[in-house]
């Protein structure tokens, strides 16, 4: 018998769905949509080994000319992590993204940024406000990112500064949004932007309380990365892709969900929403996740099935990135994880058909 909450659940997305009936997918969302997508599509919170903080991804990059080639224009993105998906949001684009992860803490993060994002003029400002350090003289739409990157290595961290920004970010979410966080919520949000103040652009994957992991690369280097031509793609590499995302956050269009790839409602809610207004998934950035549901029984087969609820094209296209130890590509930047794509339609056809029963199965069909 189907529960309350599950009951509760549906009767929220119907009517997010009857209200956009007819509808392609809005050019803006109101604050109060907004945050009935985020509370209607989420899941109970989960487990994950890591605070995931920040991208180890040094290669994220690297598919990005292939990603715009081949995707069509104008779709809808689906990810999870924290800020790498604002680098592929930068590209392609999309005329809305969900990012579906497993940590509650990963949308409260999201949250964060958004505020950042809208109380920014530029990335100057942004990087700033991250960090909590002063803006350098000096640096203004021309600078480079290997610039902007440097100028605030080299910046003094301000208590006083943080204090001030931590409580601009609450009340921009609390305020003038309404979103209603909990105080539990809000100590995450302390907690999260704390960690940001301390390490500054020396953040990096996985930082504990007394610092951070050498071998995993800092938020400074995975901003001056490049996609292995030499052009560097990231959201903070130029005044144009920051405003891409910074437009986007103005109007509600990057939604953070919590949610297990695996489990009954996230993913198949977002399809829901996705195919009531006439869209298709554009990309979906996956990451390593596959990775450990193929250790966990048969959540790969739960994740699958997922996503053949989703409406896809002949160009929908997974983005994930293939663990070390695993069959490495030529060409790998720096020993490390390498990014590769995928046709969600040529890799559910393959499940269907019974050819995927190992990760490297799902890695083989991937380019």
């Amino acid at each position: 018998m189907m529960s309350i909450r599950c009951q509760s659940a549906i009767a929220a997305l119907c009517a997010l769905s009857t209200a956009a009936a007819a509808q392609d997918i809005p050019s803006r969302l109101a604050d109060t949509t907004y945050w009935r997508m985020v509370t209607a599509l989420s899941e109970p919170n989960g487990n994950f080994p890591s605070d995931n903080l920040l991208s180890n991804e040094v290669s994220l990059q690297y598919v990005i000319p292939a990603l715009v080639r081949d995707t069509k224009p104008g779709g809808v993105y689906l990810g999870v992590a924290p800020e790498q998906n604002f680098t592929y949001l930068a590209a392609l684009k999309p005329k809305i993204a969900f990012i579906v992860d497993i940590r509650h803490d990963n949308s409260l993060l999201l949250l964060v940024y958004k505020a950042l994002f809208e109380m920014s003029a530029d990335r100057a400002d942004f990087t700033s406000r991250l960090f909590s350090r002063p803006r350098p003289a000096g640096l203004d739409s021309a600078s480079s990112v290997d610039q902007l990157m440097q100028a605030f290595s080299a910046a003094p961290r301000d208590s006083a500064l943080f204090v001030r920004n931590l409580a601009a970010v609450k009340e921009r979410l609390l305020k003038a949004h309404g979103f209603p966080l909990t105080n539990d919520e809000l100590a995450s949000i302390d907690y999260v932007y704390a960690r940001f103040f301390h390490a500054g652009p020396d953040l990096s994957y996985n930082m504990d309380r007394g610092g951070y992991r050498n071998r995993y690369p800092t938020y400074a280097m995975l901003m001056r990365e490049t996609d292995g031509s030499g052009a560097q793609r990231s959201y903070l590499a130029s005044e144009a892709n920051y405003r891409t995302v910074k437009s986007m956050e103005e109007k509600n269009l990057i939604v953070g969900i919590t949610g297990d790839f695996t489990g009954p409602k996230a993913l198949r809610a977002v399809g829901t929403y996705v195919r009531d207004h006439h869209a298709t998934i554009t990309a979906f950035y996956v990451s390593n996740v596959e990775f450990y549901l193929f250790r966990q029984g048969d959540d790969w087969k739960h994740f699958y099935d997922n996503v053949a609820a989703l409406p896809l094209d002949s160009s929908s296209t997974f983005i994930r990135s293939l663990s070390q130890g695993y069959g490495f590509r030529p060409g790998s930047p720096n020993g490390q994880q390498v990014e590769l794509l995928c046709s969600m339609q040529g890799l559910l056809k393959a499940y269907s058909e019974g050819k995927i029963s190992y990760y490297m199965d799902m890695i083989n069909l991937s380019r």
